[in-house]
């Protein structure tokens, strides 16, 4: 099916997002971002659009400033979400029932079950999650479904602490570790694998410096974006990549957003 049916639908999803500056979306009630979001996302999600058909608008000139201006929500409206979770978390007399109440938890749940096809996951594994953010939840799912040590690198320090206290109040402090810096912080620390969060930029110099760190034995999955659910957010691009083999890449399904791809130093 021709992606072109969406094209005048992106162009007035960016306008009417244009409204909304950075204080706006702060404020706006939940309940009125989930929908644009949603309208955002089922185009995002439509299966019958493959990845050639969506390459001519997501690579069109025309929609640079569309892509920009609903990129820039999804990145803002994510991280709203994921703070306010992890403050209900903390004011929670049930914080798991809380985490699980989460808007995306399914969702991570479906993307991290994807990612044990491409490491099979044990508790002899331990993980550094690149960009862990203010609600771990990666982590705290590679914990509780296979056992995992994790070690989340975080590089606001403010949004670092949220995470900590998230991970105390759910009894996980001594299973999953916060670091305050960027991925040259991988350097002090063991680990068996090292994954890469989607939003954690610039990716150029995070896979340059995680190619001067690794050796070609460790499994690197990093989180992208491709066909229509590019949309979303700029696909990772061979060119911050260079220097590694792509092994493996596990195509997103359902409501998932995110493709994983397994890649390894070469030299």
């Amino acid at each position: 099916m021709s992606c072109y049916k969406y094209w005048d639908k992106i162009k007035a999803i960016a306008n009417s997002l244009k409204e909304y500056d950075d204080y706006k979306l702060e404020e706006m009630p939940m309940d009125e971002i989930i929908p644009l979001m949603d309208s955002v996302e089922e185009i995002a999600h439509d299966q019958e659009i493959d990845f050639d058909s969506a390459k001519h608008i997501l690579d069109d000139a025309q929609m640079n400033e569309a892509l920009k201006v609903i990129r820039k929500f999804y990145v803002k409206f994510g991280a709203r979400l994921e703070t306010e979770n992890a403050k209900a978390i903390l004011r929670s007399d049930d914080p798991w029932a809380t985490l699980e109440s989460f808007h995306f938890y399914p969702r991570y749940q479906g993307l991290i079950k994807n990612e044990n096809q491409l490491v099979k996951f044990t508790p002899e594994h331990k993980v550094v999650f690149i960009g862990g953010g203010p609600l771990p939840l990666t982590l705290i799912l590679f914990n509780k479904l296979y056992g995992s040590r994790c070690v989340s690198v975080e590089i606001e320090p403010e949004v670092a602490e949220l995470s900590r206290q998230v991970l105390k109040k759910l009894g996980l402090e001594s299973e999953i570790e916060v670091l305050t810096g960027d991925e040259t912080s991988v350097q002090d620390i063991d680990y068996t694998v090292i994954m890469v969060a989607a939003l954690a930029e610039p990716k150029e110099r995070v896979f340059t410096n995680l190619w001067d760190m690794v050796d070609t034995i460790t499994p690197i999955i990093y989180r992208t974006y491709t066909g229509m659910r590019a949309i979303l957010y700029s696909p990772v691009t061979e060119k911050a990549t260079r220097g590694f083999h792509k092994e493996v890449m596990i195509l997103p399904t359902g409501k998932v957003n995110n493709t994983s791809v397994l890649i390894r130093k070469i030299v």
